[in-house]
């Protein structure tokens, strides 16, 4: 059996309506920092990630060149290209760029 109380049943309805909304909007502002820092630490993990993927890319580039100094024929290539080595019986011929201010005029 149901007592109907008029206007004091819906008040009591709307007064919990209230009190559970009160109850959530406090929880989200308690975690509102908390969210905060999470998306903040998001950033942040996302930055280092790609800070990491270029340090890898750097590190196989050195990698990459330090073998390659190993290599006698890679070695035997920028002594000729560098330093102008030859070997025993061959000849050294230099290209030089022509000097663009002392050009002849014809």
């Amino acid at each position: 059996m149901k007592v109907n109380l008029g206007i004091w049943d819906k008040l009591t309805q709307a007064v919990i309506f209230l009190v559970m909304l009160a109850f959530l909007i406090g929880v989200g502002i308690w975690y509102m920092p908390l969210v905060n820092q999470n998306e903040r630490l998001r950033k942040e993990i996302l930055r280092l990630d790609t800070q990491l993927h270029q340090e890898e890319e750097n590190s196989r580039k050195i990698k990459t060149s330090l073998e390659s100094q190993r290599d006698p024929r890679t070695v035997e290539r920028l002594a000729r290209e560098r330093l102008g080595y030859a070997k025993t019986g061959e000849t050294v011929i230099r290209f030089e760029e022509p000097v663009q201010g002392n050009v002849a005029q014809h």
